[in-house]
């Protein structure tokens, strides 16, 4: 082989040495990348992979004491959207959404753009006590206002009987709406609070400078820069709210004890399979309930991202 021939031949060469040495880094990296990956991967499988298509074939199937068990197919799924204690409960989740969502929505923002102009060591102490509450389990935070709505041991009575007046009950029947929205609201716009918080700084001053220069007031530079600036998280902010209250349990389930009625066993779809697991081992039916609601939710939420997919960034 001539000189000429090896000196054209050696950059290829070379190249193909370089390609196969990437290709056993790439391998020995993406070995160890799994190998770290699999403890997570195992749990997720075992602990919710599993357990859902376990659930789904439960729900394809109806059981009986007098022909056993057998293969249904969608036969509970339509017995859920035909059932009226389930669709009264997925009515009140979403008057929860309609209702609770802005409220929780204003709280945040409105804490987090007083809080964004704050610069002194009181910014610092009231973002932590706004988001103390979500530090809070749900259950103990729910036992907490229970105690307080109480009209025997609840402060209430004291405080209104301060001013020679009765004290509401906030555990009626006619009142447990507006209180578990209470509830829900202060447990979680800290948490909110953070997001919109942190969608805030990462906007560059110099916008802010530019508006100031402008003659742009403290209100117009909340409501005309930093709102629009910040619309996709306030878009992934609203889809949490959205999926969480559709999932509306906890609070419900722990204030029943205390509500004297006013909470039944179906205020909510997942309070219903619930009770019918638990309570009357219709087990079967109780899987057609929670994915009958898990279908709703996916298709609510994709519904609204498909509306907002320009402020949430994903057109």
């Amino acid at each position: 082989m001539s000189s000429d021939t090896l000196h054209a031949a050696t950059p290829g060469i070379r190249r193909r040495s370089a390609m196969s040495g990437g290709s056993r880094i790439d391998r020995k990296r993406q070995r160890w990348g799994w190998f770290f990956v699999a403890p997570f991967a195992l749990i997720f499988i075992g602990f919710l992979i599993v357990p859902l298509v376990y659930a789904f074939w439960m729900s394809l199937q109806t059981s009986t004491l007098a022909t056993g068990t057998q293969f249904t197919w969608f036969a509970n799924y339509v017995k859920a959207f035909t059932d009226p204690i389930f669709l009264e409960g997925l009515g009140r989740v979403a008057a929860f959404a309609f209702i609770m969502i802005p409220i929780q929505m204003l709280v945040a923002l409105a804490a987090a753009l007083v809080l964004d102009t704050l610069t002194s060591w009181l910014s610092k102490f009231s973002r932590l006590m706004i988001f103390v509450p979500y530090a809070i389990p749900v259950v103990i935070g729910a036992l907490m206002w229970g105690f307080l709505y109480s009209p025997r041991f609840g402060p209430a009575t004291d405080i209104f009987g301060l001013f020679g007046l009765a004290a509401p009950d906030f555990l009626a029947q006619s009142a447990i709406f507006g209180s578990l929205i209470n509830i829900v609201t202060w447990q979680w716009s800290g948490y909110y609070m953070i997001i919109i918080y942190s969608a805030l700084r990462g906007v560059d001053p110099s916008i802010y400078e530019a508006a100031r220069i402008d003659g742009a007031n403290g209100w117009q530079t909340a409501t005309r820069i930093k709102v629009p600036m910040i619309s996709s998280s306030m878009v992934m902010v609203l889809i949490f709210a959205l999926i969480g209250t559709l999932q509306f349990f906890t609070e419900p389930q722990v204030l029943r004890s205390v509500a004297q009625g006013a909470i039944p066993v179906s205020y909510t779809p997942n309070m219903y399979a619930y009770t019918l697991a638990f309570s009357y081992s219709q087990f079967n039916y109780a899987s057609a309930i929670a994915f009958s609601l898990g279908i709703i939710v996916f298709i609510g939420s994709y519904i609204f991202l498909f509306f907002t997919r320009k402020q949430s960034g994903l057109k």
